[in-house]
């Protein structure tokens, strides 16, 4: 069973700075409710062929795996995948402006589970949605809290 989880939302505030917020792997343990850590094993900033790894708790599991990205286009799209980890997973952000100060996010995880992972697929789609809405939410709270400050 294939994974793929496309979900989005409407940040009230300009592209670039929802994309310059969220390209940064820096700033991932603030938004993502399951992340805990990252180590940048190549030096920041992201660019292509950069190498983070990520330290995450899901559906009660201890996960570690290091993305690399493999498309980056400033203000339009980001694309990792992972190099290592429980299975393959291709995590795509795009930004698109409705207005000046408007942008709509799109966050979509797609992979294949292997292994253990593969007796977990049929629960890892209504959770990674769920987890990908709280995410945004909470992305959209942090920008919007410094866009009024």
């Amino acid at each position: 069973m294939n994974v793929d989880v496309v979900t989005e939302i409407t940040i009230d505030r300009p592209v670039s700075e929802v994309s310059t917020y969220a390209t940064d792997p820096t700033n991932a343990p603030a938004w993502y409710a399951n992340i805990e850590s990252i180590d940048w094993k190549t030096s920041p900033p992201a660019r292509v062929g950069s190498a983070v790894t990520f330290v995450a708790h899901f559906l009660g599991r201890r996960l570690e795996y290091t993305y690399e990205v493999v498309e980056l286009v400033p203000r339009e799209r980001l694309v990792m995948r992972t190099q290592d980890g429980p299975f393959p997973m291709e995590t795509t952000y795009t930004w698109a402006s409705i207005t000046a100060d408007s942008t709509r996010m799109t966050l979509r995880n797609r992979g294949r589970p292997a292994g253990f992972s593969k007796l977990f697929a049929p629960f890892m789609v209504p959770a990674m949605r769920r987890a990908n809405r709280k995410d945004l939410a909470r992305l959209k709270e942090i920008l919007e809290a410094q866009g009024s400050g």
